[in-house]
């Protein structure tokens, strides 16, 4: 494993170690390309602010500090810096005029809650459900993001806690893997649900992308800097690319949020 692009800090509030951190484990472990992708900035209407983001306050210091650790590291390590964000319908288009504003260089879609999370307070996507009603929510905001085009790929993908039929769950989500094939876009691997033993990767999952010809990219969710290298959750990462014929996206190609236009690492 060469690459990873989904990496957080102390800044978002549920992680620890400074960026310089991540970095230097990152490159003792062999990681060539690496990309920082904390929890997108963005107050609500009301001023309110998320406790899992990066403040609004930091979001500036965030850029700069990778910026300026990108090129101190030049020679050992391709840095790039963005972040990962949902796809709120009411939101959205605030949400990403932040990051742009910023200066993001890619963009990961992870849905943490359904319909736009605030107000008032919408299903966490971990909390066990059995409403179909909110699994098609789910689905249909992921599917919409797919298709806006701002994002690189889709962080767990596999993430929302069904508890309800299996013809429901495959009928759902096999929409999001015919969406991401049709727009060409990769489906994370997480590694924290796996070294957290997580209900994701979800296996029934991943028998369904392999069935749509899905791509598939490995993704740390670093929040400890000994996660940016994390040798130990690789063997089960491989094992569902290899049972489900799965094709990995070693070096993904990644889209600028502000002009949607890819580019290779």
């Amino acid at each position: 494993m060469k690459v990873n692009l989904h990496t957080h800090t102390h800044r978002c509030g549920h992680a620890s170690g400074s960026e310089r951190e991540y970095i230097e484990r990152a490159i003792a472990g062999g990681i060539t390309h690496m990309g920082f992708s904390e929890h997108a900035p963005f107050a609500f209407p009301d001023g309110h602010e998320s406790t899992y983001r990066v403040p609004m306050s930091q979001a500036k210091d965030y850029m700069d500090t990778v910026r300026a650790l990108r090129e101190e590291y030049k020679n050992d390590i391709k840095i790039y810096v963005g972040f990962e964000m949902e796809y709120y319908p009411l939101y959205f288009r605030d949400m990403l005029n932040i990051v742009n504003g910023l200066g993001a260089e890619y963009l990961i879609l992870g849905q943490h809650y359904v319909d736009n999370e605030y107000p008032p307070q919408s299903p966490y996507v971990c909390t066990p459900n059995l409403s179909e009603e909110k699994l098609c929510q789910y689905a249909d905001n992921v599917i919409e993001g797919i298709e806006s085009g701002v994002f690189s790929y889709v962080a767990h993908p596999d993430v929302f806690n069904f508890f309800g039929d299996d013809e429901i769950y495959d009928r759902h989500m096999r929409r999001i893997c015919k969406s991401a094939k049709e727009y060409g876009l990769p489906l994370e691997i997480n590694f924290l649900g796996i070294r957290s033993r997580r209900i994701y990767p979800k296996e029934s999952f991943w028998r369904i992308a392999g069935e749509e010809g899905c791509e598939a990219v490995f993704g740390l969710d670093a929040h400890a800097p000994n996660n940016a290298y994390d040798e130990g959750s690789l063997p089960l990462a491989e094992w569902l690319v290899n049972k489900y014929g799965l094709k990995i996206s070693e070096y993904p190609t990644l889209t600028d949020p502000k002009t949607n236009k890819k580019f290779e690492l």
